[in-house]
């Protein structure tokens, strides 16, 4: 199994695959092939370097909670295996173990489905000028990290390459996909949190956000793309938790730190990462996984 940096993938006899932030999607004529690169991006923006290994954490992590919350809601894996993978990828066997994905087709929800279970990020930040999070009401006197009285639910757009995200209500969601799917989801994502946040918690870590996207496929609601990565999820050791300030997030807040730091403007070109930068990039992503799976 090669360690070579994967940012992007070509394979022979095949149109050019659809190509997503991290993840190049093949179509075959009955199932997707889903590879996860090691392209990395910050604040909406691919960055000129990848993060080695990074590919192969976000595939195994995501089959990881696929089979481990099955029980809640079906999912799109078929196989990680490269033997179940079709013929025209077998000689690419060296590349893509690990780090591919044989999944079922679905249509897309035209919406980003996130759960926050304490106050960070944008949400502490709109907190603080509105004691509200994506129009939902919260006590008054929470500091930055305070875990949340429960769970929230909060969507967003899922904007074109380039282009942020916009948190929406909950009534846009409807205005989307109708009322009763929105319901479904809301409370398949609050189930998933959950569960997820309880398991972390049995590895030291919390659950502080994670996003989900769901499709649907004859009828039936499908959790697609990723699971509880730590490009989707922001976790946090238990041991050192304190509520008040910002928390050592596991997942690419090391990145966003150094970017911020040199007062990027967030439009390409990004600047270049240093190699000591990819270096602890790259073992945060593989502790947070050694962590939760056994690894």
């Amino acid at each position: 199994m090669s360690d070579a940096v994967v940012l992007t993938t070509d394979i022979a006899g095949l149109p050019a695959p659809r190509r997503g932030k991290v993840r190049d999607i093949y179509e075959t004529e009955e199932h997707l092939l889903i590879i996860a690169t090691d392209r990395v991006s910050a604040f909406d923006v691919v960055l000129h370097e990848g993060i080695p290994g990074k590919g192969r954490v976000l595939n195994q992590v995501s089959s990881f909670w696929f089979d481990h919350l099955s029980h809640i809601i079906p999912n799109h894996m078929i196989s990680m295996s490269v033997d179940d993978f079709p013929a025209a990828f077998q000689p690419y066997r060296e590349m893509l173990t690990g780090r591919a994905m044989l999944v079922k087709k679905a249509q897309p929800l035209p919406v980003e489905c996130i759960v926050r279970g304490y106050l960070a990020g944008s949400g502490w930040q709109e907190y603080r000028a509105s004691k509200s999070v994506c129009g939902i009401v919260l006590p008054a006197g929470l500091r930055e990290s305070d875990r949340l009285p429960e769970p929230i639910f909060t969507p967003s757009t899922k904007a074109p390459e380039g282009q942020h995200d916009e948190n929406i209500p909950f009534s846009e969601v409807e205005h989307l996909i109708g009322a009763p799917l929105a319901a479904q989801v809301r409370e398949v994502s609050l189930a998933l949190y959950n569960a997820a946040h309880a398991y972390a918690s049995t590895k030291g870590f919390f659950l502080a956000d994670t996003k989900f996207e769901f499709g649907l496929r004859d009828g039936q609601l499908l959790w697609i793309d990723e699971a509880f990565t730590p490009d989707s999820s922001r976790f946090w050791r238990a041991e050192t938790y304190q509520p008040g300030v910002s928390q050592d997030s596991y997942d690419k807040q090391i990145i966003r730190n150094y970017l911020i730091e040199l007062k990027w403007d967030r439009r390409p070109p990004a600047p270049h990462l240093p190699p000591e930068i990819i270096a602890r990039a790259a073992a945060r992503y593989q502790e947070i996984t050694a962590h939760l799976m056994g690894a």
